[in-house]
């Protein structure tokens, strides 16, 4: 082309119009862009939707140590009968709960609470449902020494189980640096606890709505029933909510009246013998197991102080639809009577409480459901097991 033509076909009406057509088309491209939610990395959306985690300095993660708390968790032989490991009430195809009221040990010994999700359990400021525990390190231990689970005699007893084992005292070695002769509790309760600090599920898809910009990852009734929990039925005052994550927990401790009635007329009976219990140097988490009615004290076992007689700790709401029954004792058989039960306990109204009446319409609860069943991960009943993980390594 000359230099003459070339000039011409620059300011020419076919030039600008394909300039036009360029510069539309990448506005266009800009826009759409834009107009896309920001996309998480693989690793990003399992926790999405979950606040960073706090790893005990005196614990540090390593890959080897999760293998071994993990071997340890679905290891039948740390039992009086060699029937029951902790996956025996934390079962990962049931979102590591077990779908029953009241769980169950050695011999089909029945306890007095219900076998909550350990999923998560790493957000827990304490543990167990009345908090007596400090952390997952402590907590791990007492199912091995409680007669209604693991039914061991002590912690000696355990102990010698492992070192009786020879993969054991080379993994214990190869971790923490003992020999057989050094094991002790506290490190089958660090491996305990490493391990479930990888049992984390975020990726619901409320997550997605509300933490990822996809505005149509819930349903129409899910929104409502969102504006709802954190409106006029009051649910995220204690199942708490981030500007930029939710566990959905304040991990406080609150009384919703539940199997008060079994326990009013008899309470001074009851907290004495408690406190008597305490004095004497008993062991607490078997008498929480073994007698009902010390069971409905809830947190008052850890302070004694009266005004936490019949509290629990919050339990996080995430997966909520996959782990009924519910309440400490198993009580509420479905995520809509749990809602009914919310509820009326919300309509009540004392002296030294006093509380505006909820009313909510039948459709109203409905959405409440759906936006609860929005809190399912994707990945809550995905874990491998030991039986499945060697098809996935």
């Amino acid at each position: 082309m000359k230099m003459g033509s070339c000039f011409s076909f620059l300011f020419s009406n076919r030039y600008r119009k394909s300039m036009h057509y360029a510069f539309f088309g990448i506005m266009v491209l800009v826009i759409l862009i834009a107009s896309f939610p920001s996309v998480c990395s693989a690793s990003e959306r399992s926790t999405l939707g979950l606040p960073a985690l706090n790893i005990p300095l005196e614990n540090p993660m390593t890959k080897e140590k999760i293998a071994l708390g993990e071997k340890i968790f679905f290891d039948n032989r740390l039992s009086i009968d060699g029937t029951i490991s902790c996956s025996s009430c934390h079962q990962p195809e049931l979102s590591f709960a077990d779908g029953k009221a009241l769980a169950e040990g050695v011999y089909k010994r029945q306890g007095t609470r219900n076998a909550p999700t350990v999923l998560n359990a790493a957000y827990n400021t304490t543990q167990f449902w009345d908090g007596r525990r400090p952390s997952l390190e402590t907590q791990s231990l007492d199912p091995f020494i409680n007669p209604k689970e693991h039914g061991l005699a002590n912690l000696d007893e355990l102990i010698k189980i492992v070192r009786q084992d020879k993969d054991y005292r080379q993994i214990f070695s190869e971790v923490f640096g003992v020999s057989s002769n050094e094991i002790r509790p506290e490190h089958i309760g660090k491996a305990l606890a490493a391990f479930q600090r990888t049992l984390i599920t975020g990726d619901s898809p409320f997550d997605r709505f509300a933490f990822n910009g996809e505005k149509n990852a819930i349903s129409e009734s899910a929104k409502r029933g969102w504006k709802l929990f954190t409106g006029a039925a009051q649910c995220a005052n204690c199942h708490t909510v981030d500007n930029k994550s939710a566990i959905f927990s304040d991990n406080q401790f609150h009384s919703l009246n539940v199997g008060w009635k079994n326990l009013e007329k008899a309470l001074p009976s009851i907290t004495t013998r408690l406190v008597s219990a305490k004095e004497r140097g008993d062991n607490i988490d078997e008498i929480i197991l073994s007698d009902e009615d010390v069971a409905e004290l809830g947190y008052f076992v850890v302070t004694l102080k009266p005004g936490d007689i019949g509290k629990f700790r919050t339990p996080s709401l995430r997966n909520v639809a996959l782990t009924a029954p519910y309440m400490h004792d198993g009580s509420v058989a479905t995520l809509e009577d749990a809602v009914e039960w919310e509820t009326y306990f919300r309509s009540w109204k004392t002296e030294k409480d006093p509380v505006q009446p909820l009313v909510l319409t039948p459709g109203e609860k409905a959405d409440l459901v759906a936006f609860l069943k929005s809190l399912t991960s994707t990945n809550a009943t995905a874990f491998p097991t030991p039986t499945n993980r060697k098809n996935i390594e």
